[in-house]
């Protein structure tokens, strides 16, 4: 019946902020909707952003920042993610760490995006 996910919206205090973090740090690449939200697109899908104070119904129940909690897979081997981030004083928060994925195991990174929410950004184990 379902095929996949198109988009996913991250609530967050300051669109500005958010896009910059995630163009600058993540890489994803940005399409302007309106002032209250924002697509940042991830492959075939996107991460929506919601500015917390928007009118759009309809809306979760309770959209709160810092309440997400994601898994991105990476491109790139983790070290050369590490390197990117301490080049850019992105803060760690664990890992690299072996947990498990949807097709198995992985290895990950965390860190937070400036409204507290969890990414984990990670590669499947060799």
């Amino acid at each position: 019946m379902l095929s996949g996910l198109d988009h996913l919206v991250i609530t967050v205090t300051d669109i500005a902020r958010a896009v910059d973090f995630y163009t600058r740090v993540l890489g994803l690449e940005v399409r302007y909707r309106d002032r209250e939200r924002v697509d940042l697109m991830l492959g075939d899908m996107a991460l929506r952003l919601h500015w917390t104070a928007t009118d759009i119904q309809p809306r979760a129940a309770t959209p709160t920042p810092g309440s997400l909690d994601l898994c991105l897979r990476s491109l790139l081997p983790l070290e050369e993610v590490a390197r990117h981030l301490e080049a850019l004083d992105v803060d760690v928060e664990l890992g690299p760490v072996t947990r498990q994925g949807a097709k198995g195991p992985i290895e990950s990174l965390y860190l937070r995006d400036p409204d507290g929410n969890l990414l984990e950004i990670s590669r499947p184990e060799r």
